[in-house]
């Protein structure tokens, strides 16, 4: 099997926040603009969603938006690479947002796009936004966690036993 993953070998943690925002740009301009809004274009079937749902959709977008920027620091800082696989991070990445779930970079992304569905409140957005979470999970649970883990071996394993995949764990008292 071929890997699509590579470290990193930048150096600088400049060059490393270029690639990272250049890489993002291009991913948010794709999946969470351009097919948000063809989907919603597609299947603009106005949803019957409350104003205050709609107002939760805003709080999740700008969340969302936030815990992203904040990822990719992290990554960039810490990790020594991007989210991009062919420019991954050298070092498993287990603080900042990765140290409340495994997968902050992709939960970020889906509150985006929920975000939007709830805002906008359209069939086509809320079927984009069922997809793209589906295909995430497969994507984490499929291609990205057995990389991490042949990567990372024992490291991973033990951050996967602490850290959990999507949902944070309450505080224990």
């Amino acid at each position: 099997m071929t890997r699509i993953i590579r470290p990193s070998r930048t150096r600088s943690t400049w060059a490393l926040y270029a690639k990272s925002w250049l890489n993002a740009a291009l991913f948010f301009a794709v999946f969470m603009i351009a097919a948000p809004w063809a989907s919603h274009r597609l299947a603009p079937s106005p949803l019957p969603v409350p104003f205050w749902l709609r107002s939760v959709g805003v709080v999740l977008a700008i969340a969302g938006g936030g815990v992203w920027i904040a990822c990719l620091d992290v990554f960039s800082r810490r990790g020594r690479g991007t989210p991009f696989p062919l420019d991954a991070p050298s070092r498993l990445v287990t603080g900042g947002p990765f140290a409340v779930i495994r997968n902050p970079i992709m939960a970020a992304e889906l509150a985006v796009v929920w975000g939007e569905a709830l805002y906008f409140s359209g069939a086509g957005l809320v079927g984009y936004a069922a997809v793209v979470t589906l295909a995430a999970h497969a994507i984490v649970v499929h291609v990205e966690e057995p990389e991490l883990h042949q990567r990372f071996g024992e490291q991973f394993a033990a951050y996967c036993r602490g850290v959990p995949r999507w949902l944070p764990r309450r505080a224990r008292p």
